[in-house]
């Protein structure tokens, strides 16, 4: 139900692009005024997210199904059910009944309700303190580790933070486009289901009206874990006395074989005792 509480003011933390401290700035009273309407803000999240869809669902009927012209089978004589096509509704393959078809699902909402919800957003995160100002975000390019070093500094690296500019800054939008939990945009062009989405929204001074004049800061250098660089271990070179007593002793063997060969051979060729004379034959009676 809608919550139209008295008017009070706010006050959120502000820092400076780099994470540093700032007094608290208050913020304005025309928009933060405490309003919470509950069912606005649920018909123009419910509009926003029909409207992101494509409806290009789409079946067909039986009528649009190749094939089924002729009758399967004769009316009588078969014992079976009367069937006119293959393409009845009750068939693999046939049509589909009340199937969907490609139509439209947006969904309009009236300006003032879209700007009554996205001013009870902005109140909701208020109450919950989730609002934190910045000075400015000045990036000369893009740099994502810039923005995930403010985003831990701060605290809230581990909820999803919706950033806004004042005006097109795609530096920052190309710095936290490859990060899941950061959201960045123009602060105009933020809706109800932005800010109800975020856990932590931060916005640039300027945005809001106020032009929070810069302080004095040294900048912060990155740090990044360094690598251990392994130091390659010298092999130890092996004993060169082992391969010369190697080939000593290949080079005593190599002759021994050579000699035992000849020797081998000549042994071969002589006749075995007994077995060169034949005996003599006996002259028959």
């Amino acid at each position: 139900m809608a919550d139209n509480t008295t008017p009070t003011s706010f006050q959120a933390a502000a820092y400076t692009g780099q994470g540093t401290a700032r007094d608290k700035v208050a913020l304005p009273e025309t928009l933060f005024d405490g309003t919470v309407n509950m069912p606005v803000m649920h018909q123009a999240v419910k509009a926003f997210l029909a409207n992101q869809r494509q409806g290009n669902a789409s079946t067909k009927i039986r009528k649009f199904v190749t094939g089924g012209n002729q009758k399967p089978w004769k009316q009588k004589g078969t014992g079976r059910a009367r069937q006119g096509s293959t393409r009845a509704p009750h068939w693999v393959g046939g049509g589909t009944v009340f199937g969907p078809i490609p139509r439209s699902y947006a969904q309009y909402v009236p300006r003032q309700v879209r700007a009554l919800a996205r001013k009870s957003a902005f109140n909701a995160r208020a109450r919950e303190n989730a609002i934190v100002v910045i000075d400015r975000f000045q990036y000369d390019a893009p740099k994502t580790s810039r923005l995930q070093a403010l985003v831990e500094r701060l605290g809230v690296g581990d909820k999803k933070v919706l950033i806004l500019t004042n005006g097109v800054n795609t530096n920052l939008f190309l710095s936290g486009r490859n990060l899941p939990t950061v959201h960045v945009m123009p602060y105009s062009d933020v809706s109800t289901y932005h800010l109800l989405w975020s856990d932590v929204v931060l916005i640039e001074g300027a945005a809001i009206g106020h032009e929070l004049a810069p302080i004095a800061e040294t900048e912060r250098e990155e740090t990044k874990p360094k690598r251990e660089v392994k130091k390659a271990v010298p092999k130890a070179p092996k004993p060169a006395a082992k391969k010369v007593a190697a080939k000593k002793v290949a080079a005593k063997k190599a002759p021994a074989k050579k000699a035992a060969k000849p020797a081998a051979k000549k042994a071969a060729a002589k006749p075995a005792p007994g077995r060169g004379k034949s005996a003599p034959k006996k002259k028959g009676k």
